[in-house]
């Protein structure tokens, strides 16, 4: 299996720290609104990638954080009156619940950054000793990156680029600053702001100190995969190395992998320029589902164009995979034979040609998008092989393969929900009641068809039509 490592700028083969087992972090959202389609991309491609590990046998220990202290969340709770708990409690709520909808498994561990203040407070203390931290005056902690010769080896960036392209900036505080990359490990509190004692003073820590600690403490020192969007590789990354490496002495992470952006329409997403979409808003006109299809349709390393059009392309893709698993359940409600005929076995062939390429394609770095082919072209095969005749071995196999690799792997809900066939099969009832009126019988002859491929069995009566499952 091979995976595209940042630091190394190459695909290499994935070796674990132990045989059969993998520990991931990702980094979460920042829990002061609803998510946008933004965040749902690294939750999305990377919980496919967990998948295909597990499917492949691997024990997954899969760590996910959330940033529930902020300026945003401090913001938005000043706002509204009320403690940044309110706040981050209720869109840690919220974006488990766009989660589920997306159906991106949970994490081994969800930690929260407010809930491992302790260890964080530890890990400053000890880069303090080692003197690879410094306190000023006012409390606050920095970070000095001169003393850590590997600092941007991530990022590929030098020290000399870096002090060139920030020379001018100014920011509250700087003067305290030994080098004006040196970051915030802790800062003093404010008034209206949560805030933990600690050596220093009463205060909170900065963003990066939060995911190094909470990774060394639910996957160790060293972990296999680190996972972001591209926009965390500088200086979020960047700065965890450094900390995770300075306080062990030892690597921190053998690969990272990094999305690439979503942009809409072709530009970048903000709200200034009236394009920047929620999961919600998204949500609200299409299947969950076919968000996630979308979003999977690009290999993730690659910019993501969102636009409509692209987005009724995935709805199509998806319901021709609905269509074909509906058809498959009603077939296999009648269907006899346990042993395959010939052109089944055939067919089978096939399909596991297109397994074949499915796997091949998630082994070359989670090529997403090449996988999801496969399996449409193995619903293409479902739909030309199973009819009436088909043996139930056989479409208790194609049914079972597109099960495994479109949930089970892409994550993509194969099975229609309940609620939404049965709104559909009232609209052709609908639809076919209208055409009797009309005398189109030939329409109507084929509605009732496509019910019964779908294992709907019809009953015209006085009182109207009646509706069964086979």
């Amino acid at each position: 299996m091979k995976i595209f490592d940042t630091m190394q700028r190459r695909k290499v083969e994935l070796e674990t720290v132990e045989p059969g087992k993998v520990s991931m972090y990702v980094c979460g959202p920042t829990v002061y609104n609803l998510i946008h389609i933004g965040n749902a991309r690294p939750m999305i491609v990377f919980d496919a990638f967990r998948r295909y590990l597990e499917y492949k046998g691997y024990d997954v220990n899969y760590v996910s954080n959330f940033t529930d202290v902020d300026d945003k969340i401090i913001k938005a709770a000043n706002e509204e009156g009320v403690d940044s708990s309110v706040i981050s409690e209720r869109y840690i709520k919220e974006c488990k619940k766009d989660m589920a909808d997306l159906n991106v498994k949970e994490a081994t561990t969800h930690p929260k950054a407010t809930e491992e203040i302790d260890g964080m407070i530890s890990m400053i203390s000890t880069l303090v000793d080692k003197g690879f931290a410094y306190v000023a005056d006012d409390g606050t902690v920095y970070f000095n990156v001169e003393a850590d010769k590997d600092y941007g080896k991530l990022s590929h960036k030098n020290m000399d680029e870096m002090m060139s392209g920030l020379r001018d900036l100014k920011v509250t505080g700087e003067e305290q600053k030994r080098n004006v990359n040196d970051f915030v490990l802790w800062k003093p509190k404010k008034e209206g702001e949560p805030s933990w004692p600690s050596p220093w003073c009463d205060g909170r820590p900065g963003w990066h100190i939060e995911c190094s600690v909470m990774s060394k403490k639910y996957l160790g020192e060293t972990i296999d995969i680190h996972a972001g969007g591209e926009d965390l590789i500088f200086p979020h990354h960047e700065n965890e190395i450094a900390q995770s490496e300075c306080t062990s002495g030892k690597t921190f992470s053998k690969y990272w992998m990094h999305n690439g952006f979503l942009n809409i329409n072709g530009l970048k997403m903000s709200k200034s320029l009236g394009n920047f979409f929620t999961v919600r808003d998204i949500t609200a006109q299409y299947d969950p589902m076919v968000l996630r299809l979308f979003i999977l349709s690009a290999q993730y390393r690659q910019p993501l164009n969102f636009s409509k059009e692209i987005m009724d392309q995935s709805k199509a893709s998806y319901e021709r995979i609905l269509n074909c698993t509906d058809k498959l359940y009603a077939l296999e409600k009648t269907a006899a034979g346990e042993e395959m005929t010939e052109d089944e076995l055939n067919a089978k062939a096939q399909v596991e040609g297109f397994i074949k390429a499915f796997e091949e394609a998630m082994e070359d770095d989670n090529n997403t998008a090449n996988a999801s082919t496969a399996v449409y072209e193995i619903v293409r095969i479902a739909n030309s092989t199973a009819n009436e005749n088909t043996t139930k071995a056989f479409l208790t196999y194609i049914h079972g393969v597109i099960k495994t690799l479109c949930d089970g792997v892409l994550g993509v809900i194969s099975d229609r929900k309940a609620e939404a066939l049965d709104s559909e099969i009232e609209a052709l009832i609908e639809e076919r009641t209208a055409a009797k009126k009309a005398k189109n019988y030939a329409r109507a002859d084929e509605i009732r068809a496509q019910l019964l491929q779908m294992g709907i069995i019809l009953e015209d009566t006085r009182e109207g039509v009646k509706w069964k499952r086979a």
